[in-house]
């Protein structure tokens, strides 16, 4: 049974408008507005006064020729029976001969036509403004949508860091209030066994008095004599009993003094301007380098300021020191690296060609052996180090086509694994590199080669996805967003790379857009790999141009500020 939605409405066809029995139509009059068949094209249209100059098109050509304009019959609203001949623009009306005589003459006058073109310009730019407002209401929506769900966010992980806090004090209250019980209870004890000693010592000695007393009452009341003269020296010396001496003070239970509860006892509200407001960065290129790689894929800062960089394209890494102008090549491995971190302990993790157990370059012997971080069934595709020293390895698995983000302890211990969001979709395509902020964050660059549409996935401390950033709405407009490289800076901002816009787009650590800043305005071009160093200055690694087979892939250090 077919529903009524479903039946279409077929078209009927039209008749020739002249002839009115001829169906097959060929062409249009502009003039006349009128369809006709080719017979009254020839015989009859020509009949009608002036219609050699009427203008006739083909019907598979109507839409695409603009209807011709009438600017010679247009009514005056002022004088009856008068035709508009003129625009003044002095006005900004039409006028007719009569209004020209009466009103306009000194005024400045141009041809309908002219004028009606001016105002479509007018009107062309209005629509254009229009639509660029409209383009930046759009991206001020979407930047506050951004904003709203960021907000959403930290309410929630405000809420459960005020109860976290509660608890927390909670249990140390009672373990603060359990310790001082228990010294209490020493303080009791000590106090109360000195005391108890010496009061065992004194009933000892006043039992003692006791008895000496009655054998000298019983001696003084004997009635021999000469026994009494004999025995009295020994008497005397037998009823000297030495006083014990007791402490003069003792260990007292000492006072309890309540503290004062305080909201920096629990904690305060701070404002937080980190989630919106335009940011301004400088950059300014401090030392430049050569050197011999085909592109500076990959790039490490170790804590000697020595620098790790590798070229996926030429299966070169290279341990390098900056000493002046030049870089000073300290160690080579010939192998191809797709990731690496720096250590607390100053070694290298490297993701090689094979396997989903990391590499370990040691930095005191420079050998090149297994690491502790294996991330099976994954193959490892990115690396990073937190401020707290634990690995988050990003691994794709070939035969499920998935992605997943872990953390790793010091130790190599799965800590967390991230794959999923809560309605059990994939939360990444492909992690191509990793940053982590002060505050527990963590910053993905995902994107497939496949599609090259790619983003910034942020996850908050709980493995939750609390933002997604896809790149500029104008300066990624003709160019997909392709971040290859992420890091942070030492305000806890995030810095992206987009190498084939020669861009770096700053974010928070909410992953909301801060600001751009094209690095070409200062010489720097295809910017491809990223480093911090501690003091402050970024270390840009660079691709080439296209077809270039040369190896002079530049390095930059560059002094940045405001982010």
């Amino acid at each position: 049974m077919a529903f009524s939605g479903s039946v279409q409405k077929s078209q009927i066809p039209i008749n020739c408008q002249f002839c009115e029995t001829q169906k097959s139509i060929k062409w249009k009059c502009l003039d006349c507005s009128l369809l006709i068949c080719d017979n009254c094209k020839d015989k009859i249209h020509l009949k009608i006064k002036n219609a050699k100059d009427h203008k006739i098109i083909s019907i598979k050509d109507i839409g695409l020729h603009p209807e011709e304009l009438d600017f010679t019959n247009i009514k005056c609203q002022q004088h009856a029976g008068q035709s508009c001949c003129l625009f003044c623009t002095t006005c900004d009306h039409l006028v007719c001969p009569t209004c020209f005589a009466k009103v306009h003459k000194k005024h400045d006058l141009i041809e309908i036509n002219e004028a009606y073109d001016i105002k479509q310009d007018d009107l062309k730019k209005k629509q254009t403004k229009t639509q660029k407002n409209k383009a930046e209401i759009e991206a001020r929506m979407d930047k506050l949508c951004q904003l709203q769900a960021v907000e959403g966010f930290k309410y929630e992980k405000v809420r459960q860091d005020i109860q976290s806090q509660e608890k927390a004090l909670k249990q140390a209250v009672e373990k603060y209030a359990e310790k001082l019980q228990k010294e209490l209870e020493q303080n009791h004890k000590s106090a109360f066994q000195s005391i108890k000693g010496d009061i065992i010592d004194i009933s000892e000695f006043i039992t003692q008095s006791d008895v000496q007393y009655d054998e000298v009452k019983d001696f003084m009341n004997t009635t021999d004599v000469a026994k009494f003269f004999k025995e009295v020296s020994e008497m005397k010396k037998s009823s000297d009993i030495t006083i014990e001496k007791t402490t003069s003070t003792y260990c007292s239970i000492p006072k309890f003094i309540p503290g004062e509860i305080t909201q920096s006892n629990f904690g305060i509200f701070q404002n937080d301007d980190s989630s919106s407001g335009e940011l301004t960065v400088d950059l300014n290129i401090n030392r430049e380098f050569q050197t011999n790689l085909s592109l500076v894929s990959h790039l490490s800062l170790c804590h000697d300021d020595s620098l790790w960089i590798a070229c996926t394209q030429d299966e070169v890494l290279q341990k390098v020191k900056p000493e002046g102008a030049n870089l000073k090549t300290i160690s080579t491995f010939n192998i191809m690296v797709f990731g690496m971190a720096i250590t607390g302990s100053n070694d290298v993790l490297v993701i090689t060609e094979r396997g989903s157990r990391l590499k370990k370059i040691d930095s005191s012997t420079g050998e090149l052996t297994d690491s502790v971080y294996d991330a099976t069934p994954y193959t490892p595709t990115a690396v990073c180090m937190t401020y707290d020293n634990k690995v988050i390895i990003g691994g794709f698995h070939d035969n499920l086509d998935t992605t997943a983000v872990m953390v790793m302890s010091e130790k190599g211990d799965q800590e967390a694994v991230y794959e999923h969001d809560q309605h059990n979709q994939p939360i990444f395509r492909y992690a191509r590199n990793i940053t982590s902020t002060r505050d527990g964050s963590i910053h993905v660059a995902d994107y497939k080669l496949i599609d090259g549409k790619g983003r910034i996935v942020v996850l908050g401390q709980d493995g939750e996805v609390i933002n997604t950033y896809t790149g500029h709405n104008k300066i990624n407009k003709a160019k997909e967003f392709r971040p290859d490289y992420i890091v942070t800076t030492p305000r806890d901002n995030a810095i992206v790379n987009d190498m084939e816009t020669n861009t770096l787009h700053i974010l928070n650590n909410s992953g909301i857009l801060l600001t751009c800043y094209n690095t070409s305005d200062i010489g720097i071009m295809y910017p491809m790999s990223l480093a911090y160093t501690p003091t402050g200055q970024l270390y840009i690694g660079c691709s080439r141009s296209a077809g270039s087979t040369a190896k002079e892939a530049k390095l930059y250090e560059v002094n940045i500020h405001g982010c």
